[in-house]
């Protein structure tokens, strides 16, 4: 599948390619445009659009998009779910709900500045979110009784 969404990735639009890899569509190309052209691409390239104004896999409320995606996906990994947690509160620079946010927040800055490449950018910002998804597990299964 093709998924679009706006160009000039940051925390929910690097968080969102790697949760789609890694548990919905492995195969999953990525399209960054600018923000008046995600409608077009979505009808030029029957692509699902994610991150952007109005898109049903997008903010609603204080859900952030990447919460968004594990809902319609009915994924439920304790891990992921911790992860959500962090991802939201950075997204939305509510630093205060999440210890680790603000320096999710400085990673996602550091890698804009030193790859303004989107494609690149998620290649190198994937090994992030894989070590936070493992951290998240390890954290949720020594929270886990028994």
């Amino acid at each position: 599948m093709i998924w679009v969404t706006r160009s000039h990735v940051h925390v929910d639009r690097v968080a969102c390619p790697w949760l789609i890899r890694r548990f919905i569509d492995s195969e999953a190309e990525f399209l960054f445009v600018a923000p008046g052209r995600v409608d077009e691409v979505v009808q030029e390239e029957d692509a699902i659009p994610f991150d952007t104004p109005g898109a049903e896999l997008g903010h609603h409320g204080e859900m952030c998009s990447f919460e968004a995606l594990i809902g319609k996906y009915d994924l439920r990994d304790p891990g992921l779910l911790r992860m959500a947690k962090i991802v939201n509160a950075a997204d939305t620079r509510r630093f205060s709900k999440d210890p680790l946010a603000a320096g999710l927040e400085a990673i996602a800055v550091g890698y804009s500045l030193r790859c303004p490449d989107d494609l690149e950018n998620l290649e190198r910002q994937f090994e992030v979110y894989d070590a936070l998804y493992a951290f998240c597990r390890l954290q949720v299964a020594k929270e886990t009784p028994g």
